[in-house]
């Protein structure tokens, strides 16, 4: 439970850290992707989702 509540916070951290040091970048970002189709996002979703399992899994090995 102490790692997911870890993964979390870095989670949180480096999300903070794009608004904090770039907030002008952060609502480009967002502007853009409301342009993109529902699909589309999803896809990438699941895409980083499996990458991110992948990594940690990586890291437990």
């Amino acid at each position: 439970m102490n790692d997911i509540v870890a993964a979390f916070g870095l989670v949180l951290v480096i999300e903070g850290l794009l608004y904090a040091a770039a907030p002008m970048v952060a609502k480009a970002m967002m502007k853009q992707g409301l342009a993109v189709p529902d699909g589309q996002l999803r896809a990438m979703g699941l895409f980083v989702l499996a990458a991110g399992v992948g990594v940690v899994w990586l890291a437990r090995f």
